[in-house]
């Protein structure tokens, strides 16, 4: 008896083996389900048509777990096929968390201004 097919969901084996040329691991840790990824450039012809619609959905910094879903495909496959476009150049991807730390702490003179007030208790 065959599994009853969702609709809208591509998870034939046959297939996902084909969309990754038969890999089951990406060879990068770049990407995570928050892994933001901006498109580089525009599609080219001859492109894997699930390629050309990454490309297409990351024109905006787009979170992996976002691709998967759009494309109807595991996240695992999806980040296979993101790292081929990773080290071709066509994406980059970012981390929501790697903004620069300086930017996160607060102004020096108002940290100087809370211990002196705290030595002043």
């Amino acid at each position: 008896m065959t599994r009853p097919r969702r609709p809208g969901r591509d998870d034939d084996p046959d297939r996902l083996y084909t969309l990754t040329g038969g890999r089951s691991r990406s060879d990068s840790d770049a990407f995570d389900l928050v892994t933001l990824v901006v498109s580089e450039c525009e599609p080219t012809p001859g492109m894997q048509s699930e390629h050309v619609t990454i490309l297409r959905m990351c024109q905006l910094p787009t979170a992996v777990v976002e691709i998967a879903a759009g494309l109807g495909l595991p996240v695992s496959i999806v980040r296979i096929m993101l790292s081929d476009l990773l080290d071709t150049g066509r994406i980059s991807a970012r981390h929501p968390r790697t903004a620069r730390v300086a930017d996160r702490l607060p102004d020096p003179e108002i940290l100087e201004q809370v211990l002196v007030g705290l030595r002043n208790l």
